[in-house]
């Protein structure tokens, strides 16, 4: 005798049809996922954490995001530095070098090095080796030349934002020159198409169709091909910040103990993105970037990926418990004192540090790095960098570089040129990035021993939980309301809606219950969802050898809106419309799930709901994605792991590889970075999967990889029929 269904003796609640339909289309509308998108505009408040243990997990996580967003998941090769440093100017008390450097073989990064001198060391600073401070600088105009003007410092002098003239024309020099004479070795150094980093002429840049090819070595940024491998100027940045940090710790007398990193405004940005994801960062302090409001309006500052679920606050934070000092101004940063504040205090206070936090609100001014927010890192740096100076140190007037004495390029060291610069060097970028990423990646496709395969769980594993999103949903953390409940000949089917309320997120279901239940639910999903259970042969079968059939429909798939038109609103531009570089993508997905991401969420949930429901006693569950729902299900198996115990997947002739635009409704950034359709279904290893249409290196891939884990009998291809492999004991 089979055993007893609880859901079939639950009674049909009393609706009519009308109110039925009515009251679905009334509960898929209050999914939060049909609200506008997020943007840098939005409200990003700290995620707190309930201890310090619990803190170091969530730091990982942080760090984590930041790194895949960046396209720096894993580190990319770091070739020789090719170091050249000339030039120099004295200046008595510090003395001040050319430098230039490739942070990738042929892209070059410039700056600045300031070094105490003469008259500095002569009155007593310490002896041995010295602190090193890097210092991005920020949309300032022209960066490392920035000159205020004379009218511009008068002004500045007279609202008492600064003291003196020279300081106050040329205050991104000024922090530099005071932190050599208090003894630091300093390295200021260009953003991309600031300065003398001239290989990419402009900053930024937007959609363009002749950066847009499948061809390697033919894409450009802010392509499809770019995007689906995180390649952007935020992630070329964040390197050319670490790289930076590698020259600056490499030079001879450097303290790796004392490091400190300080910019404002997109330095700011640049700051806390080095400092979370570089442990040799021991002290930082970004100035009026970090808030719960405006995130960073420039595509420097955003990433693919990079704000879901957290935001500046968060990044910030990321240090913890290493020394943090923050400032705010008369802009976005203007309420940090009451929001973000409090959370960053109360977070190093429970980490037992809060003499390592300080934030300073001089709300008064307008957006600045001005006399008075540096006075606040000198003091910051003399104690953290223990200069060991006398309290307060005070900044002193100095003689300011020309930028003829400050350009790295030269007659005897010429400026980059011809291919070398503007397009077809930021392809050539994107294609060494490419194949580096390929060198290291490819091989995890393939572990050989379990040292490679503990290392393709940790890349691959992480990445994919990046580009999702979402972890497998905990139990008991799911409800469902009955929406609709009819009895059939040999089966119930039951109807409703499959709630996440910690999420705000709702899935439509229909779940097919036989009369002798086996106490085996099988998902099976197409992209009709909950429809492609209606007469459907093996859906037939299943139910007539006693398994429970369900369906979902997934976000989107029946909601015409997205289903005519999938661009919309997931092409919506979450800055300023139609201009240029305010196109990017990094704009919607650094912000909001893809919606390929949001429908594995939907699989998610229903899988932590059938596999944890209290009453139902659910013993086994099988997922299978047919009929072009596979890459879908090969994804939530990714995730899922042990949670699924039976998947099939028909891939189909489905690879991101070949979708035509990031607007695609497949469209997932970084998917093809990470092995694309392979990359996913190799993680199934050791359980239970059966494929079919592999192409030929998938094939091989899951061949590898079930070999390793000793599971080559739990991988099935679609020869087999696929009702005998979920049915199979």
């Amino acid at each position: 005798m089979g055993r007893v269904n609880p859901i079939s003796a639950m009674p049909a609640p009393r609706l009519s049809s009308l109110f039925l339909f009515c009251s679905l289309l009334t509960l898929q509308a209050a999914d939060v996922r049909h609200a506008a998108p997020r943007t840098l505009n939005g409200e990003f408040p700290f995620h707190p954490v309930a201890s310090a243990e619990a803190w170091e997990a969530r730091r990982d996580d942080i760090a984590s995001r930041i790194q895949v967003a960046a396209g720096l998941w894993p580190m990319p090769s770091k070739a020789s530095l090719n170091a050249v440093i000339h030039g120099t100017v004295d200046r008595g008390d510090h003395q001040v070098d050319r430098v230039f450097f490739e942070s990738l073989p042929g892209h070059f990064v410039s700056g600045s090095l300031y070094r105490p001198a003469g008259a500095s060391l002569a009155h007593g600073l310490k002896e041995g080796k010295r602190a090193a401070v890097l210092c991005p600088h920020g949309h300032w105009n022209n960066g490392r030349f920035y000159d205020a003007g004379d009218a511009r410092g008068q002004e500045e002098i007279r609202v008492g934002a600064e003291v003196l003239i020279n300081p106050a024309r040329f205050p991104v020099q000024a922090r530099c020159v005071q932190l050599a004479r208090m003894g630091c070795v300093v390295f200021l150094y260009d953003m991309i198409g600031y300065a003398d980093s001239l290989q990419f002429p402009e900053h930024r840049n937007g959609p363009r169709p002749e950066m847009t090819s499948p061809a390697p070595g033919q894409w450009g940024f802010v392509s499809p091909q770019a995007t689906a491998r995180l390649q952007t100027n935020f992630g070329l940045q964040t390197w050319n910040s670490v790289r930076a940090l590698d020259f600056l710790l490499g030079l001879p007398g450097i303290d790796t103990d004392r490091v400190l990193v300080t910019g404002a405004s997109g330095g700011a940005t640049q700051t806390m993105m080095l400092g979370a994801i570089d442990h040799r960062v021991r002290s930082a302090f970004p100035c009026v970037m970090v808030s719960t409001a405006m995130q960073g309006g420039c595509t420097c500052e955003n990433g693919l990926l990079l704000r879901i679920g957290q935001g500046n606050i968060d990044i910030a934070a990321a240090l913890a418990p290493r020394p943090l000092g923050l400032t705010a101004a008369d802009d976005w940063t203007i309420d940090l004192e009451r929001k973000g504040h409090p959370d960053l205090l109360h977070l190093y206070q429970m980490l037992g540090a809060a003499d390592r936090y300080e934030a300073h609100f001089d709300i008064q001014f307008k957006h600045n790095y001005n006399h008075v927010a540096r006075t606040h890192l000198y003091q910051f740096a003399n104690r953290h960098l223990a200069l060991g100076l006398a309290s307060p140190v005070s900044e002193s007037d100095f003689q300011p570089l020309s930028k003829e004495e400050l350009t790295v390029w030269t007659a005897a060291h010429p400026a980059p040129s011809g291919d070398k610069v503007g397009p077809t060097h930021e392809k050539a970028v994107c294609l060494w990035w490419e194949q580096d990423s390929a060198r290291q990646i490819d091989p995890l496709l393939r572990p050989s021993d379990a040292d490679s395969l503990r290392r393709a769980r940790e890349v691959l594993g992480t990445a994919t939980r990046v580009m999702i999103g979402r972890d497998l949903p905990a139990a008991a953390s799911c409800e469902f309301e009955i929406t609709g409940k009819r009895q059939q000949a040999d089966h119930t089917r039951l109807a409703g809606l499959i709630r996440l309320p910690s999420r705000g997120e709702e899935v439509p279901a229909v779940f097919l219950h036989p009369s002798g239940w086996n106490g085996t639910v099988v998902l099976w999903m197409t992209p009709r969802g909950t429809a492609a259970l209606e007469a459907d042969p093996s859906v037939t079968r299943l139910l007539n050898e006693g398994y429970c059939v369900a369906g979902i429909d997934l976000f989107g798939t029946t909601d015409p809106k997205v289903t005519e038109n999938p661009n919309t609103p997931y092409s919506a531009n979450a800055n300023k419309p139609g201009e240029g570089w305010q196109l990017s993508p990094v704009y919607y997905y650094g912000y909001n799930d893809s919606l390929f991401a949001r429908r594995v969420h939907d699989l998610l949930t229903t899988i932590s709901f059938v596999r944890h429901h209290p009453d139902w006693k659910v013993q086994s569950v099988a997922v299978a994605g047919m009929e072009g729902a596979g890459h879908w299900v090969a994804a939530a198996r990714a995730i899922a792991g042990p949670a699924i115990d039976r998947c099939a997947v028909d891939t189909g002739t489905f690879r991101f590889a070949d979708l035509p635009d990031f607007w695609h409704a497949d469209f997932l950034p970084g998917s093809v970075k990470y092995g694309d359709v392979e990359g996913l279904l190799v993680q199934s290893a050791p359980h239970p999967l059966w494929v079919r249409n592999p192409a030929g290196k998938t094939s091989a891939a899951l061949r590898a990889t079930y070999g390793v884990t000793n599971s080559e009998g739990s991988l099935h291809f679609g020869d087999s029929d696929v009702v005998d492999f979920l049915t199979a004991k």
